[in-house]
């Protein structure tokens, strides 16, 4: 057996106190002298940020050279968790070579509003998809012996006064939106540590937060490793360890007072004492990918991986004319500072220094394309430059295609501040306009980290590849999309909308005095807008591709040996001469609630791909979780008894096939009590005996009939069995009496 870090047993009170708090900025607390190493924690999520070794805390520009790979605004895109995975890995290896313990990320906090400024980092405005992809990062990284940190816990979905602002959200909305992605990835992949959030929740800093920290994430959920807080958000370091919270990061220098606060009772000694244990569980952990120094990651294997995964993320949007792919001969224009300088990820403390950079321009010129390049405008925020616009105009005149490149620059949106607009900066689309004058064949390449309006520009486009945030091979990705040496595949995470004021968040954003009311509940993204019929750009789950798929043969067949769960099977045949790759879908549907629900969500897909003329049939089980709402009454999970339909898609509107299953249900009862309406007692077993013997009661004359006329059960159905008596006089009164005394008597 190999040599273990001794237990937390071993160490004093007061190197307990010192284990639950940093090193410094960026290293765990040891204690060598125990043989607790003191290693290295770093930044994410999308690559390796380790600050050089000159650098202070707030640098975060300068680090040692990692693979960029694309941040998740573009990675969820892909709908692709085994790639995923294979760049989880890939970024394993890097932190080996540079000894770094644990990477902090990824980050799923969900896109409550297409806003938010850290949106770029987190996966989707669906729960399902942002943990079905971002576990694949967790598995990867920990498969290499590198810890992971998911973040941010939970409901940091805004940067507008994200240190103190208190999230006031429901329970059901925080049970089926804001905690499936890390209820997911705990649950599959047990990450070794997890990030909590600065903001409070309902009115609790998350750090301190013990129903979150310890009764939701350990007791439910089983999570095994350590909670650490986010740099700066453990504003009460006695309170956060009562509350689960391990590692306070960075150190305040206060670890006297946990030492006091055991001393005199104020912490529980074995609730510090398993609090060090998790931080010496970590190390050992870690301890066999940190000796193996002098390991050198594949640099060049690394970067094509970058490639291939940036090239998944790109989502064609509109291709008329079939414009794209383009010839091989074309004579085109690229017209946007964005081809030489590219936007390739956030701002902010995930800013990665990459191991090379691929600008469009640099692989056009790499393959020898016919590409003449005109900036057209800075990505300063400045007044336009009336010569630039010239010059696009000049460029594109006599090209064949135009290639326009527009977006957002980093001073548009960044962690730290939340975007006050959709649109792209005017002057870009003053450039745009411009060329659309002198030439109609315009290919439009965004960049951004979120989504952007599509209108009034998108009238002057034949095709729109959204690319988002593409990582260091990005150019290189693009070139090959562009001339059909990939093929799009991409699909979105995230709803495009008309406008922000369709999103049903801002009836609350970004919040006052000091809070901000989830409103909407459970009706984030295409929950909504799908729900309510609200016209959008393009829906959540779109995404063309230069080959073209049918579905059919869709099944959807209820399991007769496990309750409450569905097998679906269909189709997917390409029905084209190119070679690629297609989502299938599947939402659940249900068609009556007791609660209000969405009209539908995703609950399963599969990417595949496919040769020309090829078919291949996929199966997804749908378990009992796919067809439940949490259920405030009940405290848990309810599935109800009654028909559900299956759709089977490539986009939330784009339905192939509709099935109906109709499931049994979980058959959650509560206790009835004098509180419980008419129709409650009724639709309960026990209480519909309860009330037959009522009414033998009444023949008896023991008590009175309960009138049955139209006028009076259109009042009691919905009625507390206990104001009969408003309606029926003292004789109701016994009529309450009488099925509470019975229910009594056959429940004991």
């Amino acid at each position: 057996m190999s040599e273990q870090y001794p237990s937390a047993q071993d160490p004093t009170l007061e190197e307990q106190a010192s284990l639950t708090s940093g090193q410094d900025a960026w290293h765990l607390q040891g204690i060598p002298e125990k043989g607790i190493p003191g290693y290295m924690i770093t930044d994410g999520p999308h690559g390796l940020r380790k600050a050089l070794a000159s650098t202070t805390a707030t640098n975060l520009n300068d680090s040692v050279p990692a693979t960029c790979f694309p941040p998740a605004a573009g990675m969820s895109s892909t709908w692709n968790p085994q790639l995923i995975h294979q760049v989880g890995v890939a970024m394993g290896e890097e932190c080996i070579q540079e000894q770094v313990a644990v990477i902090l990320g990824p980050g799923v906090n969900i896109k409550r509003n297409p806003l938010g400024g850290r949106s770029f980092e987190y996966w989707s405005e669906d729960p399902y998809l942002a943990g079905h992809e971002a576990v694949g990062i967790v598995s990867g990284v920990q498969s290499q012996g590198i810890g992971t940190s998911l973040k941010h816990f939970a409901a940091n979905n805004q940067e507008t006064d994200r240190l103190r602002i208190s999230a006031r959200i429901s329970q059901r909305a925080l049970r089926e939106i804001y905690f499936p992605a890390f209820e997911h990835i705990v649950k599959t992949a047990q990450p070794w540590t997890i990030m909590c959030s600065y903001n409070q929740i309902n009115g609790v800093h998350s750090a301190q937060n013990r129903w979150l920290l310890t009764d939701v994430l350990r007791g439910e959920w089983g999570f095994k490793g350590i909670v650490m807080s986010d740099w700066g958000a453990d504003h009460d370091r006695v309170a956060s360890l009562n509350a689960g919270l391990n590692l306070e990061m960075p150190p305040s220098g206060t670890d006297n007072q946990i030492v006091y606060a055991a001393q005199d009772g104020r912490i529980d000694r074995k609730q510090l004492a398993a609090m060090a244990q998790g931080m010496i569980d970590l190390v050992n952990q870690t301890r066999q990918a940190m000796s193996r120094e002098g390991y050198t990651f594949d640099a060049n294997a690394h970067h094509q991986l970058a490639r291939q995964a940036a090239a998944e993320s790109v989502v064609l949007l509109k291709n008329d004319d079939n414009i794209l792919p383009l010839a091989p001969t074309a004579n085109i224009a690229i017209i946007g500072e964005f081809a030489r300088t590219p936007r390739y990820q956030g701002g902010g403390s995930s800013h990665i220094t990459p191991t090379r950079m691929s600008s469009l321009i640099d692989a056009l010129q790499e393959r020898g394309a016919n590409a003449q390049f005109a900036p057209g405008f800075t990505l300063e925020d400045e007044p336009q430059d009336a010569a630039l616009t010239q010059e696009a105009v000049t460029t594109a005149q006599h090209a064949d295609v135009v290639v326009m490149c527009i977006g957002l620059p980093e001073y548009a949106e960044s962690e730290g501040f939340d975007r006050t607009t959709l649109d792209i900066p005017a002057k870009q689309l003053a450039v745009l306009d411009a060329v659309a004058q002198v030439n109609s064949n315009i290919v439009v390449i965004l960049s951004n980290g979120s989504v952007v309006s599509m209108e009034p520009w998108q009238q002057h486009a034949k095709a729109v590849l959204e690319a988002w945030l593409l990582g260091q091979a990005g150019g290189a990705a693009l070139a090959d999309l562009l001339y059909g040496d990939a093929n799009p595949s991409g699909k979105l995470a995230q709803t495009i909308i008309n406008d922000i004021n369709d999103d049903p968040s801002m009836l609350n954003w970004p919040g006052e005095e000091g809070h901000v009311d989830y409103g909407e509940g459970v009706f984030v993204g295409y929950r909504y807008y799908d729900t309510f019929k609200r016209q959008v750009a393009y829906p959540f789950g779109y995404g063309l591709s230069y080959s073209t798929f049918a579905i059919d043969q869709v099944q959807a067949v209820a399991d007769a040996y496990q309750p409450n769960t569905v097998q679906v099977s269909a189709r997917v045949t390409n029905t084209s001469d190119r070679a690629g790759a297609e989502v299938l879908q599947v939402y659940v549907a249900p068609e009556q609630s007791a609660v209000a629900r969405p009209v539908h969500e995703l609950k399963g897909f599969a990417k595949v791909y496919l040769e020309a003329g090829a078919s291949t049939t996929v199966t997804i089980e749908l378990d009992s979780r796919a067809f439940a709402y949490w259920s405030e009454r009940f405290n848990d999970w309810h599935v109800e008894e009654g028909t559900y339909t299956v759709e089977v898609g490539t986009s939330s509107r784009d339905i192939a096939a509709r099935v109906a299953v109709t499931l049994e249900g979980d058959h959650k009862t509560l206790p009835l009590t004098e509180w419980s309406t008419y129709d409650e007692w009724k639709q309960d077993i026990l209480g519909a005996q309860a009330m037959k013997a009522a009414e033998e009661a009444a023949e008896r004359g023991e008590i009175i009939a309960i009138p049955d006329n139209d006028m009076t059960a259109l009042f009691l159905h919905a009625m507390p069995i206990n104001s009969m008596t408003t309606l029926l006089g003292p004789e109701g009164g016994k009529i309450t009496q009488f099925l509470l005394d019975w229910y009594e008597a056959h429940t004991k």
